[in-house]
């Protein structure tokens, strides 16, 4: 069956809202990610429509060994951390994290109002991703599924 337009906002969230392990899920609870490109099926990158409340962040800092991200404000003032730099975004704004430059990466809503933006990235298989700030780290396997580990390697 071919899949037909949709309004974004009419995709179900998931009912699982993260893969982080606890404790660092609950610091990710006020996001709200509706899958879009998983909704139609895409295999080789992923789309999310995503919101974040006021004093939600998109995710711990972090940057990836392989995949490419990129954000669109939509509506809102995020601010983007950008390793030891912050920038004030608007609706219309936009950035691309290339991967493999080490540079973390994350955004936080410190407004009083709901910040919503497109979020893309690429589904590179064997990624790594860092988080500097946190005992935490995570592999991609072969099948696409990611492990999460302390830093020293034990399992969470």
């Amino acid at each position: 069956m071919k899949p037909v337009p949709v309004l974004a906002d009419s995709i179900p969230v998931p009912e699982k809202k993260t893969i982080y392990p606890q404790p660092f899920a609950a610091l990710v609870e006020g996001r709200v990610k509706r899958k879009l490109g998983d909704y139609f099926g895409l295999n080789n990158f992923g789309v999310n429509l995503t919101e974040l409340a006021p004093g939600a962040i998109s995710a711990l800092l972090h940057h990836h060994s392989k995949q490419d991200e990129f954000v669109y404000i939509l509506e809102g003032t995020p601010t983007l951390i950008l390793g030891q730099d912050e920038y004030v975004l608007s609706p219309g704004d936009c950035y691309g994290f290339r991967a493999g430059t080490g540079i973390a990466s994350r955004l936080v809503n410190r407004s009083s109002a709901l910040v919503t933006y497109i979020e893309i990235g690429d589904r590179s298989i064997g990624d790594e991703v860092e988080y500097p700030n946190d005992d935490l780290r995570a592999v991609q396997s072969a099948n696409g599924q990611w492990q999460f580990t302390h830093k020293d390697g034990r399992p969470w």
